[in-house]
């Protein structure tokens, strides 16, 4: 930002940030926001799409909602010219498509009187993706071949209006009514009063295409109070017409094994993508609350040292795919590569570890077939140690289970500091952010100190006794025996300890319910 900038090269890109699933924004929207030196977003726009951001940016929100609005529409306009005139890459963020009831319109043609270049980068409307997500097809064949879009905003009761009420009213096709929760008995009220049969099938998608979707379905006689009996509020698409029928059978979303559900995932925000993808791919809501930090050891003298001498090994035993990070991390920074691992053997605690050598173009010679420290000792009990020189890259808070057994079958064995696992500092406000609710089903726990961090961070605040209530799903024994000292109550252990064994374990214990 302190750059200077071409004001010849100022440009806004009006982007449809989608209905608010991230992964529904377009390529191109990503693109942009990317490269962008200020990003203006709007409410309903999904904040981890803030994410892509680079660390220069200034992002400045917008939003407004009903008669909350943090800027004026001129303000904004102006905010968009001015910073592009300074030649600054603006990316204009908006919920859904900037075309469909979302003043992209008026945006633009700002601009274009001001003559400044910009371009629009469509998005999934909301209109389109809730109903969607609902199972709700606007047109069917057999059912209706137009669809009308219309803004449920305007008070259907006014005397003088934008829309051709008797119309809607007399058309086979389906309804779409965008921002009308607020205006929904009335709404209903109007196409009733003008002919539309009571017993037309009508259904509200709150918050579509997030984890908490909710779809209610009825007809124009009693969809309001459907509504109102399930608390259903905004933000939320209307939908009226026969296709309605087919979310009972189409409505894919909601039926997922996981949907409703609230998981907590205590690993580090580095390792938890994958995990968090899948259960959010099965339907759950997960909520990331990493309780420990991965970061370099206090020192690195004992590595360096084990480096600088690796020919007097015999194994390298890596019980964690950190200790693979950061024993290569450093073996690269002391200008050294695998070359310097020939005719050592290299083991690995399970197949997470064993990938993450193979990312380094190493195919470990060992896995055990129980993939935790017992595991390692007991596979390895075959092989003669007796005498051999054992490097183990880890933290120095661990089990000394591998080490005192493996010295115990006649190796010696070095233990050098790879990294170290520290709990994180959360404030009262963030960690209200996590559990703002309380309404948690499960914890999902994938190693003893995320356990005694989780236990730390949280014992003793009012909310304890509420997560208490929630179900445990820890990745081996030795983590569910540190969850049970703990207090907590341990649901779901899998036959094997990896994380999509914990995965497929969850997955299962709710399909049983």
């Amino acid at each position: 930002m302190n750059k200077l900038k071409d004001k010849a090269k100022g440009i806004v890109y009006l982007i449809g940030a989608g209905p608010g699933d991230p992964d529904l924004i377009t390529l191109k929207g990503r693109e942009c926001l990317k490269k962008a030196d200020i990003i203006v977003y709007d409410y309903l726009v999904n904040e981890s799409l803030l994410s892509l951001a680079h660390t220069d940016a200034e992002i400045i929100y917008v939003g407004k909602k009903s008669s909350q609005h943090t800027m004026r529409q001129k303000d904004i306009n102006n905010l968009l010219v001015e910073s592009s005139k300074k030649g600054l890459t603006v990316a204009r963020l908006k919920g859904g498509d900037p075309f469909i009831f979302g003043r992209g319109g008026e945006e633009a043609m700002e601009l274009s009187k001001e003559r400044i270049k910009f371009e629009i980068v469509p998005g999934v409307t909301s209109a389109v993706a809730a109903p969607a997500y609902a199972g709700i097809p606007l047109t069917h064949r057999n059912l209706a071949s137009t669809v009308c879009f219309i803004t449920g905003h305007e008070d259907p009761t006014k005397e003088e209006s934008h829309i051709n009420w008797n119309t809607l009213t007399n058309s086979s096709g389906t309804l779409v009514f965008l921002m009308g929760i607020a205006n929904l008995s009335k709404i209903v009220k109007k196409l009733t009063a003008l002919g539309k049969s009571p017993t037309t099938p009508a259904a509200v998608v709150g918050n579509g295409t997030m984890p908490n979707q909710r779809t209610v379905v009825g007809t124009l006689a009693n969809i309001d109070q459907e509504v109102k009996n399930a608390n259903l509020g905004a933000p939320g698409i209307i939908v009226v017409g026969d296709v309605v029928n087919l979310s009972e059978h189409l409505n894919w979303f909601e039926s997922r094994p996981l949907f409703g559900k609230k998981i907590v995932v205590t690993r580090p925000e580095d390792q938890a993508a994958g995990f968090i993808r899948t259960l959010s791919e099965s339907g759950a809501e997960c909520l990331l609350f990493p309780t420990i930090n991965i970061i370099p050891p206090a020192s690195w003298k004992e590595l360096d040292k084990a480096i600088e001498s690796l020919s007097r090994y015999d194994w390298i035993l890596f019980t964690s795919v950190n200790g693979v990070k950061y024993f290569f991390r450093r073996l690269h920074f002391v200008k050294k590569d695998t070359r310097y691992l020939k005719g050592i053997n290299i083991g690995a605690i399970g197949p997470g570890t064993a990938t993450a050598l193979m990312d380094m173009g190493i195919n470990p010679d060992f896995i055990p077939d129980q993939y935790w420290a017992e595991g390692v000792v007991d596979g390895l009990e075959r092989a003669l140690l007796d005498g051999k020189r054992i490097l183990l890259p880890r933290p120095v808070i661990a089990r000394d289970y591998i080490p005192k057994k493996l010295t115990e079958m006649g190796a010696t064995v070095d233990v050098a500091e790879a990294y170290q696992t520290v709990k994180p500092d959360y404030s009262p406000n963030q960690l209200h952010a996590v559990f703002k609710d309380s309404a948690i089903d499960m914890i999902a726990f994938t190693s003893p100190s995320t356990v005694t961090n989780f236990s730390a961070l949280l014992k003793g605040r009012s909310i304890f006794q509420e997560i208490l209530k929630a179900k445990v799903a820890c990745i081996g024994p030795i983590t569910a025996q540190r969850a049970a000292e703990k207090g907590l109550k341990v649901d779901i252990v899998p036959d094997e300890y990896t994380v999509d064994a914990l995965t497929k374990a969850i997955l299962e214990f709710y399909e049983q319910c």
